[in-house]
């Protein structure tokens, strides 16, 4: 038994993706934990919790405008490690691999939801 979302790499990837996130948030500085880094944990979060929200007893144009929100939490998280970067929080080589992440977890989402059209 298991929800169809959990057979999606796309929320499974988001999920790993996630806690990565969290980890690194755990270094930032105390006083980022209202600022950058609540609004880069929800971000992360919001990518899985949307491909769930949307899979669930949702028409192919609904999950497809869930996808949409995933896809931009992915952006809003991009945005987020520019300014981790610029603040020095974290340095060029985790940047470049969370970016790269960012970039293929997008890609994947979009490919999914252009495949359920």
């Amino acid at each position: 038994m298991s929800f169809k979302f959990e057979k999606l790499i796309i929320w499974q990837k988001s999920m790993d993706f996630g806690e990565e996130i969290n980890l690194i948030c755990k270094n930032f500085p105390k006083h980022e934990m209202y600022n950058l880094s609540s609004q880069m944990l929800r971000a992360s979060d919001s990518i899985a919790l949307n491909i769930s929200e949307g899979s669930i007893e949702q028409s192919n144009a609904e999950f497809n405008r869930f996808l949409g929100y995933s896809v931009r939490s992915i952006a809003e998280v991009v945005t987020c490690l520019y300014k981790a970067k610029r603040r020095n929080y974290i340095d060029s080589t985790l940047f470049d691999k969370l970016y790269k992440d960012c970039f293929d977890l997008m890609n994947m989402t979009i490919a999914f939801k252009s495949h359920l059209k």
